[in-house]
């Protein structure tokens, strides 16, 4: 346990959008979804002081256009914090917000922290994965990654191939549970009260997003069967066993525990310890399985002493090799239990903030369950996990 021991206060988002000009956010500002996130964040908080913030971490994959200019402190000015309140950007491709949560929590750990804010964003539609990008020509001259390691669809492809097991069938079972899933919890009232509204501005005038676009709970076993691998002819991966293009932002609210019952804050769920780990880039979906083995480690536990699971669903694939390894069944209900990215969506730097904002609700309605994961695979072959423990615990016999 770190000597000062880091909290999860609270976490929102916007809802997500589809990517393109036929997606909700097409004609809104990336860093104004970051605006609307933490103002209302700040609004159900009304502990949290604004001059109080010690820092501001906003990740984005792209740092370009309304996605530059150091997000963290564009977006806090844009919120209206004081100006005494810094900030920053930064980079981990998928893993963006998780690494801005957990270098926060270093800084609270620390002690030069007491309370700051951590999130991430990503316009896919403004910034389409590696428009902006000019690669080293050394990765391709010196052979220090395949071509394919810069082509996701294709590096969970290799997964497949790697691992026969791993059937296409499998993988579409996953995604069509996975948007049964997020349905089902919607129709529960599970994911809506974490979703802060967005002003939409279109051809027709003013509107409002309040859900994630791109569900799809009519999703059968044979629609799936029927679609495209556009990766590769007669390949495995297609457009519902994978996340889609995605808009969206989430930020989260972390402090030390002292602070935050100094100040009455609430607190979710505890930092028990984290980890990211390097893989080969041409299988870069095998990441969270060493990272998560290096958590596991650093606290002492084991993968049977965990209750729940958000595992970021990039690619059906993906998650079915980290169960796999793990020895964990392909339905488990500790996984993934509302669902996951291949029906909610996947905005690169905002999705690891998300898995936590919905492990956090299921530790409020699991005490039984003492410890949880948010886990992700991250580009050019990496792998990020946070381990959580859940502050309703309560022992059972």
């Amino acid at each position: 346990m770190p000597n000062n021991q880091v909290v999860y206060v609270d976490g929102v988002r916007t809802p997500f959008g589809r990517a393109g000009e036929k997606g909700m956010y097409w004609r809104t500002r990336s860093d104004d979804l970051v605006v609307s996130a933490i103002i209302g964040l700040l609004e159900r908080n009304p502990g949290i002081k604004p001059e109080a913030i010690d820092d501001v971490a906003i990740a984005a994959t792209t740092q370009s256009g309304d996605q530059g200019l150091t997000l963290g402190r564009t977006s806090a000015i844009l919120a209206g914090l004081p100006l005494s309140v810094p900030g920053y950007s930064i980079d981990r491709m998928c893993a963006g917000g998780m690494t801005a949560v957990t270098t926060i929590a270093g800084g609270i750990a620390f002690g030069a922290y007491d309370l700051a804010i951590a999130g991430g964003v990503e316009h896919m539609g403004h910034h389409p994965l590696g428009g902006d990008v000019d690669p080293n020509p050394r990765f391709l001259s010196e052979k220090l990654v395949s071509p394919d390691a810069l082509n996701m669809g294709i590096t969970a492809e290799r997964l497949h191939d790697r691992f026969p097991e791993l059937t296409k069938e499998r993988a579409d079972r996953f995604g069509m549970l996975s948007q049964q899933k997020v349905e089902a919890a919607y129709q529960a009232g599970l994911i809506q009260p974490d979703l802060i509204p967005v002003a939409l501005r279109g051809d027709a005038g003013y509107s409002m997003a309040t859900e994630d676009e791109g569900r799809r709970p009519e999703t059968t076993m044979e629609g799936l069967a029927a679609l495209k691998t556009p990766f590769r002819p007669h390949g495995k991966v297609t457009a519902g066993n994978a996340s889609p293009l995605t808009d969206g932002a989430t930020v989260s609210a972390i402090a030390s525990e002292s602070f935050a019952r100094q100040m009455n804050l609430s607190i979710k769920m505890r930092m028990v310890s984290f980890g990211f780990a390097g893989v080969e880039p041409e299988v870069m979906g095998l990441g969270p399985i060493p990272s998560t083995q290096k958590a596991l480690d650093k606290a002492s536990l084991s993968i049977q002493d965990i209750g729940l699971f958000e595992l970021n669903e990039a690619f059906s694939v993906q998650v079915l090799s980290f169960l796999d390894h793990f020895g964990i069944d392909d339905e488990d209900p500790r996984v993934n239990p509302w669902g996951g990215a291949i029906a909610l969506g996947h905005p690169l730097a905002a999705s690891g903030v998300r898995l936590m904002i919905q492990l956090a609700r299921q530790f409020e309605a699991h005490p039984e369950v003492r410890y949880g994961l948010t886990a992700m695979c991250v580009g050019l072959g990496q792998g990020g996990s946070v381990i959580w423990e859940n502050p309703h615990h309560k022992a059972t016999k």
